[in-house]
This record gives structure tokens, C-alpha cells and sequence, in this order.
């Protein structure tokens, strides 16, 4: 995130179950991921520090599915079924949050970036956009 000023984006789920707060620019930028299970669930997201992210409500509404190295958490909520937010196997100590899953009203721009998690080891070497330095507090 280029930005330095920040703002609270509020969202949660689609039946409201699961609500959080998570303090990021206006100008967004995302990534769209083309592994097995963000090409199935279109998992576009941008990354924050877990510091800048609050559940408000609705942990025990969440569950969660891992696969192949089990570092990934796709958290999702247990009534609606939609993943708001999740733990990107990219950046364990940060959220990958969902643009879409945001209150209307704070968001002035989405700015979509590709991600070949198809070749997951190459691009997080490569660093593209600078994915892995987004959970850090200092971004």
C-alpha cells in the first residue's frame, strides 16, 4: 500500500454474521490469485497487517478450509458461506480482505494486480507488487 493515510473500512458477510473493521487507504490495491481455490471462489483481496484488522463480530460464525500446505486459512462464514476475509499462505502475519465485502462509501479505488499462485514459490520470490511487505506495520 503506497498511501500513507488510512481509513476504516467497515464489512463483513453477506447476512451479516460475521463484521470487521480494517484500517487501509482508499486507493486499494488487490490481487487476483489464479491458485485452485481463488480461480473457483474469484478470491480477488488486498493485504493488511494483522494489526490493522479487528473482528467485530461473528467468530463463532467463521470456519475454515486449508489444503496442500495447510498455511492458508480461507475463512469463511459458517450461515452465508462467503469468505470476507482470510490468512494468505503469501503473508501469514496479515488478512487478505475482500474489496468486495466492504460498506459502501470508503472506498475510492481498486487498483487489481495478477498473482500466478499457479507458480506460487517463483512469484512470492519474484515479489511482484511487493506482496509479502503488505502485513508488515511499516508498509
Amino acid at each position: 500500500m503506497s498511501e500513507t493515510l488510512l481509513v476504516k473500512h467497515i464489512g463483513g458477510c453477506h447476512c451479516g454474521a460475521v463484521r470487521f473493521e480494517v484500517m487501509a487507504p482508499t486507493k486499494l490495491e488487490a490481487f487476483n490469485c489464479n491458485c485452485s481455490v481463488c480461480t473457483k471462489k474469484q478470491n480477488v483481496h488486498f493485504i493488511v497487517p494483522n494489526s490493522k484488522f479487528k473482528l467485530l463480530q461473528g467468530e463463532d460464525c467463521i470456519t475454515s478450509y486449508t489444503f496442500g500446505t495447510h498455511q492458508a486459512k480461507h475463512t469463511f462464514c459458517k450461515i452465508c458461506g462467503v469468505q470476507s476475509f482470510y490468512t494468505p499462505r503469501s503473508n501469514p502475519d496479515g488478512k487478505g480482505i475482500a474489496p468486495h465485502c466492504l460498506d459502501p462509501g470508503t472506498v475510492e479505488n481498486v487498483t487489481v494486480f495478477k498473482f500466478d499462485g499457479q507458480n506460487w514459490e517463483d512469484s512470492v520470490k519474484a515479489n511482484l507488487h511487493g506482496i509479502q511487505s503488505r502485513s508488515s506495520d511499516s508498509s
